[in-house]
């Protein structure tokens, strides 16, 4: 039973520290798009930042 509570005590006070974070950032958290296909060149055409890097790159 103590292993249960202890388990259970971590898991919401990880589940606390996302949500603190989320209220102190003040913003929605970014979606990965992959993470590394965006990263390294590969193809991710869906990926906002990709989008946003692509028209700085137009306007120069």
């Amino acid at each position: 039973m103590t292993e249960f509570l202890f388990a259970t005590g971590v898991m919401v006070l990880a589940a606390a520290g996302l949500g603190l974070g989320l209220v102190l950032r003040g913003r929605p958290p970014q979606a990965s798009c992959g993470a590394m296909a965006c990263a390294t060149g590969g193809a991710c055409d869906g990926c906002p930042r990709r989008r946003r890097e692509s028209q700085g790159d137009a306007a120069q």
